[in-house]
């Protein structure tokens, strides 16, 4: 049996292991744009200079799983079609290629490894007293301020967005508040219009608002994650409005059953972007195809949710608890011990995808 998993982050890295402890005797070929594998969590950290992202996916796969470095221009058909014009044929196909980002004119963005790296050189080569924007208020852009603002304290950080951690309960928004002052973070509450790249004062870009003067920003960072790559629909898979890959409860594409989609590009009814997320839909999508195989009843696809976990510098986090179905809680703890605790969330998800063994709450449903 020939299995192509497209994508090498949490979801594929985690679906590619399992199936080589599960699918006895299946060849195995995980295709991917670069050699490592990426902690997505740990951006912020590879852009601050405090901590590293990648891994050589060597370290990660198991043995006699085949990797190939390179980009793919459709699938379907039993057939990958890659990048450069060469085919690679298949019984089953494991979509994973997580999210991306389309950044404003002018912006590097950090949540993907190239923008990352980019910012990383350009914050490395930025002299003391200069001015960092991090443009996004959700977590990523929280976390990306807060690291920077952490690990260079001679540059003045700005963090502009419409809202300052959404999707955490208005205490635990309240506290990442006090944390971004204490690391004198300067909150925008505004939304950026335009970015005139390097109309600014000496050089830098001209940051335009809303509703307010417009600023000047030596690096602009744009830290909203809010699309996917169009694989899915370019090969004609059923998309929703987002262009993520419509699939049946059991994580198979509703357009061709031979195709599995997991992770933030699958449209999983209630799930949003994050390795939580990931990590359980590639597990379940080769427990499903092992018991295809095995002629066994399929269970349906099920998870709950934690929390939400986020770091607020190396030495303060912050963990919010929620309900299974993703909406928040009063309750939060904060601290040290948070971010201690999101250091071991991140460990667990590497340890996870490397060794294929990893637990989910279910749904409540």
């Amino acid at each position: 049996m020939r299995v192509v998993v497209v994508g090498a982050g949490y979801a594929g890295t985690i679906a590619a292991n399992r199936l080589s402890k599960k699918v006895k005797g299946a060849e195995i070929t995980v295709i991917n744009p670069r050699p490592d594998f990426v902690e997505r969590v740990r951006l912020h950290e590879q852009i601050a200079g405090t901590g590293a992202a990648a891994t050589p996916l060597t370290s990660m796969l198991s043995e006699g799983v085949a990797t190939r470095v390179g980009t793919v221009d459709k699938i379907g058909g039993g057939q990958v079609a890659l990048g450069g014009g060469a085919t690679l044929d298949f019984d089953y196909l494991f979509l994973a290629v997580g999210s991306t980002v389309a950044p404003l004119t002018g912006t590097v963005p950090v949540g993907i490894w190239e923008g990352a790296e980019e910012a990383r050189a350009a914050l490395a080569a930025l002299p003391g007293g200069r001015v960092v924007t991090v443009i996004g208020g959700g977590l990523t852009g929280v976390e990306t301020a807060s690291e920077i603002a952490c690990g260079r304290p001679d540059l003045r950080v700005r963090l502009v967005g419409q809202t300052i951690a959404p999707s955490l309960s208005p205490g635990a928004q309240k506290r990442v508040r006090t944390s971004l002052d204490r690391l004198n973070v300067e909150v925008v509450v505004d939304s950026v219009t335009q970015i005139d790249h390097g109309a600014g004062e000496g050089g830098g870009d001209l940051v335009r608002l809303h509703s307010r003067p417009p600023f000047t920003s030596d690096l602009t960072l744009w830290a909203v994650i809010g699309s996917v790559p169009d694989l899915a629909a370019r090969s004609g898979l059923e998309v929703d409005a987002d262009g993520r890959a419509v699939v049946d409860e059991h994580l198979r594409s509703v357009t061709d059953p031979q195709i599995f989609v997991v992770g933030d590009c699958a449209a999983v009814p209630g799930s949003r972007a994050a390795c939580a997320t990931a990590m359980p839909q590639g597990a379940h999508a080769v427990d499903t195809l092992a018991r295809m195989i095995q002629g066994r009843k399929l269970k349906p696809y099920s998870m709950g949710y934690v929390g939400q976990a986020l770091s607020l510098g190396r030495r303060d986090g912050l963990l919010q608890v929620n309900r299974r179905n993703g909406t928040v809680r009063r309750l939060y703890f904060a601290g040290r011990t948070a971010a201690v605790t999101k250091e071991r969330i991140c460990r667990y998800a590497k340890f996870g995808a490397r060794t294929a063994s990893y637990a989910w709450l279910r749904s409540s449903k």
